[in-house]
């Protein structure tokens, strides 16, 4: 059962770091004032570098 619970805990976490690289890379296409074409386009660039970030530097290191 503690475990369960453990594994909800983690989820929440991980789309935590989606939102947030989401939400940085909208307001980076916002920010770059060349269309509105680069909103969605850095939102979705956002959404890659967080899933890079999350496997490269965060998944795995609460074990240690």
């Amino acid at each position: 059962m503690t475990h369960h619970h453990h594994e909800e805990k983690e989820e929440s976490y991980v789309n935590i770091y989606y939102t947030v690289g989401l939400l940085c890379g909208l307001f980076t296409g916002l920010v770059l004032d060349a269309g509105l074409i680069w909103i969605p386009i850095m939102g979705v660039f956002g959404l890659l570098f967080t899933a890079f970030f999350y496997k490269l530097l965060v998944e795995g290191r609460a074990d240690v």
